[in-house]
């Protein structure tokens, strides 16, 4: 299998280490071309929060294609060391900040900071991408209006989740990857 690389934009052609071990699961060129022709140039200018950090493929392709700001966070020490290695080689450092710790914890505390997109790719088969989710949809203010959380599964995880604050807009299926996306319901004054 080829190696990890930056598709497009700045860092075009870098090429990233894989997290040590079989903990990680990295995108494929394929899915990742696919994702950001989705996004387009909305991406200019936008944060993201890669919230299964992991070899920072994505949150650096962000970056790369003129992403304002990407925050990575894994729990994994390996993922850590990876990630800090990946950003210093594509040279976003000033525009990254890494944390180390669980997702779910982050997820459920009061938002530091809203997000233009959130991209969700956790460790498959275990049900973690609807705890996700759902622990977004409980503190949706991670999100900016009209934000996106993005949730990168295996087609047989998939089940429909019923959300109060999110709604699925668009379901992408690329071989063994299904993509999901989920817009921030505008919030209801009243």
């Amino acid at each position: 299998m080829p190696g990890l690389r930056i598709i497009s934009g700045k860092a075009k052609g870098y090429h990233i280490k894989d997290v040590p071990g079989d903990s990680t699961r990295p995108i494929t060129d394929m899915v990742k071309e696919a994702l950001f022709n989705i996004l387009a140039d909305d991406v200019n200018g936008a944060t993201f929060w890669d919230l299964f950090g992991g070899t920072g493929s994505v949150g650096l392709e962000a970056l790369s294609r003129g992403a304002k700001f990407t925050q990575f966070s894994d729990n994994n020490r390996h993922a850590i060391l990876t990630l800090r290695q990946n950003i210093a080689t594509t040279g976003f450092v000033n525009q990254s900040r890494i944390i180390s710790a669980d997702a779910f914890m982050l997820l459920r505390q009061t938002p530091a900071q809203s997000f233009d997109y959130i991209y969700i790719a956790p460790p498959q088969y275990k049900g973690l991408w609807k705890t996700a989710i759902l622990a977004l949809d409980e503190h949706p203010g991670h999100l900016v209006e009209d934000g996106w959380a993005i949730v990168q599964i295996h087609p047989k995880e998939y089940e429909e989740t019923s959300l109060m604050n999110f709604t699925l807009i668009e379901e992408r299926k690329y071989g063994n990857t299904l993509l999901l996306f989920y817009e921030k319901k505008a919030a209801v004054s009243g």
